[in-house]
């Protein structure tokens, strides 16, 4: 699987854990709704700033982000 549907799938799974619809998510992390869209179908990638701002909205740490991609590829 490639990157950056692994991203949007964990994003998925993390928004939807939250409890959060795309717009709420958006709003949180001062993003467009669509681009949220985009992400997790694995049409865009993150930049450093946006996979910050998920973190935040998430309530998650950036590097554990990382570190779910990392074990779903094969890196330890």
């Amino acid at each position: 699987m490639e990157l950056e549907n692994l991203f949007g799938d964990l994003l998925k799974q993390a928004r939807l854990k939250a409890g959060m619809t795309q717009e709420t998510l958006a709003f949180q992390a001062e993003l467009d709704r669509t681009y949220i869209s985009l992400l997790e179908t694995g049409k865009r990638q993150p930049t450093l700033m946006t996979l910050f701002a998920l973190s935040k909205a998430l309530e998650l740490r950036p590097s554990d982000i990382i570190k779910e991609i990392e074990k779903k590829v094969g890196y330890y």
